[in-house]
């Protein structure tokens, strides 16, 4: 008489639909769906790669050696603004710096200054937060001048306005 054969169950191997991953159960090789456009189109516009500090044409691009003639020297109080490639609030504030530009024409002088390729600048003035403004009288820092962070239209006239009144400096 024969026997019946046994049926036992053995577990099967996982498999993995990738090659590069041997043994990942299927669930978590899937690949993560594509970003929408807006999303995409934003990854690429705060791409580090593809950015660079830019000015339009009435706020300049300072280095160390224009410093002192553009800031200290300047007859018009002088906004500085400190900002870097990589800082993404940075590219927010910029459209509202360039605005001031061209609504304070006269009243005011704004200067760009990269945060990257002017360490000394940087040092002195100890600038540790981006995008940093500081406002600049008679060759010196206006006391309580200082902004750092992203800032809108309303909150930028509510930050200058009153500095451009003051006439005192430390």
């Amino acid at each position: 008489m024969a026997s019946a054969p046994s049926t036992t169950l053995a577990p099967a191997p996982l498999r993995s639909p990738s090659r590069r991953f041997p043994g990942l159960p299927a669930i978590l090789c899937r690949r993560a769906p594509a970003p929408a456009p807006v999303a995409r189109r934003l990854a690429l516009a705060l791409a580090p790669a593809r950015a660079s500090v830019r000015c339009r044409a009435a706020v300049k691009l300072v280095g160390d050696g224009e410093f002192e003639a553009e800031v200290l020297q300047s007859e018009l109080p002088v906004l500085v603004d400190f900002v870097a490639d990589w800082c993404g609030p940075c590219r927010l504030v910029a459209p509202v710096v360039d605005w001031a530009s061209e609504e304070y024409e006269g009243r005011l002088k704004i200067v760009k200054i990269d945060h990257d390729a002017n360490p000394q600048i940087i040092e002195k003035y100890k600038v540790y937060g981006l995008p940093a403004l500081i406002l600049f009288k008679n060759g010196q820092e206006v006391p309580g001048s200082r902004r750092e962070g992203a800032i809108n239209k309303t909150k930028f006239k509510d930050y200058i306005e009153p500095l451009l009144e003051t006439s005192n400096v430390a």
